[in-house]
């Protein structure tokens, strides 16, 4: 059973930085990809960035330049979130995809994000 956890959000201001943690517990397959989605209210979830195992990267355009992505081990990922603006306030979820058969994804409980002016 896979679970994910998340950890790091909280309440910042405007230009400030947050680094978000998410830890994997479980049997994790490779090939695999671990990634952060957001939610902000009244919106739909949305891609923040991704990171496969080989080390490549995908980023929204919204947050290219000012969060980075990054794994420790095949376990932990991080998001760093750098010049934060009032849009970024969401809360960010943590995803694991599994790309061979069976396929599945896990998500996190997430970890809220909030911007103060």
């Amino acid at each position: 059973q896979v679970q994910l956890v998340e950890s790091g959000g909280g309440l910042v201001q405007a230009g400030g930085s947050l680094r978000l943690s998410c830890a994997a517990s479980g049997s994790i397959v490779r090939p695999n990809e671990m990634g952060w989605y957001r939610q902000a209210p009244g919106k739909q979830r949305e891609l923040v960035a991704t990171l496969t195992g080989g080390g490549r990267t995908n980023y929204a355009d919204s947050v290219k330049g000012l969060f980075t992505i990054s794994r420790d081990n095949a376990k932990i990922v991080y998001l760093q979130l750098n010049s934060l603006k009032p849009e970024a306030t969401a809360v960010y979820y943590c995803n694991l995809k599994i790309f061979i058969s069976p396929r599945q994804a896990f998500w996190g409980q997430g970890t809220q994000v909030t911007l103060s002016s």
